[in-house]
């Protein structure tokens, strides 16, 4: 190689190429938080209305807690009795034909920005700009606060009895809970277990009359009511039983390797509390959204749907309808900013 060529080669090496530049992110229309029912339906309004660059940001698969379920027999228009991985499975496709994508990350926080946009920070410190965000990150079992609930979740202590039912195949368990959720799963578990100890701390229940009368016909479940859970206890190997304080004060000793809590649900709203403590916007007492019909908050342009929002029902198809409500308020937003 000549000495000219050499220069030549060494000029062309030294300049920038196109793909060494960094693109600049697009900012999107609309950032969905959160990839339950309420962020599905979101996402299909969102896209189906005319809204083209919307990411919902969720870490695992979208589905949400329902997916935990073992039956849903009450969603208008599906008359099978679905658990629920199935009933959520044709959502991810219909939710994402127009456009929909998914970014499985989490969110670690959302901010508004001087100029009126919002920025996304994800895990690992990215950030992403939208016009307008909607948070429906759910809710999460709630802990009932006994002792040895802490020590033994996941070793005999749990919250899914789809998930975990199975590893008691004719042994004895407890479920601790009063609503639908309780008594469901305790109707899942006779089908599974030998026998089933339903406690709960009243003799009133909140689950459906219908629900309700189905477990007390079932002969392998015995109500416990008026009762509380003193103690878990177990060893290395896992939950050995449960200690229960009846109404007259005495203790009943239940001999079982597992128990399902089922006593509520506490919201997800860590995404909207800012690095000096505050939410970003008006908060209830419980710590869930304040909201309006439309689904907006006391911030233009942020919206709150589902579990996560004030006198949330806590049921699918409300979660559903809310995402679809604050989706067209979304749109509303964003075509009131050209």
């Amino acid at each position: 190689m000549t000495e000219a060529e050499n220069e030549h080669s060494t000029k062309r090496a030294e300049k920038p190429t196109h793909n060494t530049k960094r693109k600049e992110k697009i900012m999107l229309d609309l950032a969905i938080i959160g990839g339950g029912p309420a962020g599905l339906a979101a996402g299909l309004y969102a896209t189906r209305g005319g809204l083209k660059n919307v990411v919902m940001f969720e870490r695992g698969m979208p589905g949400g807690q329902i997916t935990s379920s073992s039956e849903i027999e009450n969603y208008p228009g599906v008359a099978q009795v679905l658990d629920g991985m199935s009933f959520m499975s044709p959502w991810n496709e219909q939710c994402m034909r127009f456009g929909l994508k998914h970014e499985m990350v989490g969110v670690e926080r959302v901010s508004k920005n001087a100029d009126g946009s919002f920025s996304v920070f994800v895990e690992g410190g990215a950030e992403q700009k939208a016009k307008c965000v909607i948070v429906c990150t759910g809710s999460a079992p709630r802990k009932a606060g006994f002792k040895g609930e802490a020590e033994f979740f996941g070793k005999g202590v749990s919250t899914c009895a789809t998930c975990d039912g199975f590893f008691y195949k004719n042994k004895e368990v407890a479920v601790l809970g009063g609503g639908d959720t309780a008594i469901e799963e305790a109707l899942y578990l006779a089908n599974i277990c030998a026998k089933v100890y339903l406690i709960h701390r009243r003799d009133e229940f909140r689950a459906a009359p219908t629900t309700l009368e189905k477990a007390r016909q079932n002969a392998k479940i015995e109500f416990i009511t008026s009762a509380v859970i003193d103690e878990a206890y177990g060893d290395e190997s896992g939950l050995l039983g449960v200690k229960v304080r009846l109404k007259d004060g005495a203790l009943r000793d239940l001999k079982v390797p597992g128990i399902f809590v089922f006593v509520g649900l506490d919201v997800r709203n860590e995404v909207l509390k800012q690095a000096n403590g505050e939410f970003l916007c008006a908060m209830e007492q419980g710590g869930q959204v304040s909201v309006n019909l439309k689904m907006q908050t006391n911030v233009a342009g942020l919206f709150a749907a589902g579990d996560l929002r004030k006198d949330a029902p806590k049921q699918v198809v409300c979660a559903a309808a809310d995402g679809a409500i604050a989706a067209l308020s979304a749109i509303s937003y964003v075509e009131s900013l050209h």
